[in-house]
């Protein structure tokens, strides 16, 4: 549903496969413990997230995304909080992520932490999945933010 939509309202596509093959192929990315987690309720998984090394001082918060029945339950919080968490107990001492314009709530989430809009970065992760002629398209349809630790 995500990528349909950002599909239809920003023209952007996303190459999902060449993402999940780089998350679970590409060791040098996480830690060897890879922070990857699952939200389940119900016996179903409702959310995911994951933290992905941009330097051996910055982190990424990525594939974040709570299903929108299971919003507002806390289930969203909890699973930022443990990311920052772990970014901590590895020894990061940033953390940023990259949002979609039209996640206002989860932006407010961030915010309510601490995190900080800031302009795009380089090594943001769709940098290696998006057509270089539709990367200005997603800079604009981005939101770009940091939380130093």
């Amino acid at each position: 549903m995500f990528f349909r939509f950002a599909a239809a309202s920003y023209g952007l596509s996303f190459d999902i496969d060449a993402m999940l093959t780089s998350d679970i192929e590409d060791r040098a990315k996480l830690p060897s413990w890879r922070p990857f987690y699952v939200i389940r309720r119900e016996d179903a998984n409702v959310g995911a997230g994951c933290l992905r090394r941009v330097t051996p001082s910055v982190a990424e918060i990525q594939k974040t995304y709570v299903q929108p029945h299971i919003r507002g339950v806390g289930a969203g919080r909890l699973l930022l909080q443990q990311l920052l968490s772990d970014a901590g107990a590895i020894g990061y001492e940033a953390v940023r992520l990259e949002s979609l314009t039209f996640l206002s709530a989860a932006h407010a989430l961030y915010k309510s932490v601490g995190f900080a809009e800031i302009t795009p970065y380089a090594e943001h992760s769709m940098t290696k999945y998006q057509p270089r002629d539709t990367m200005g398209r997603y800079r604009s349809s981005a939101v770009f933010m940091e939380l130093r630790l």
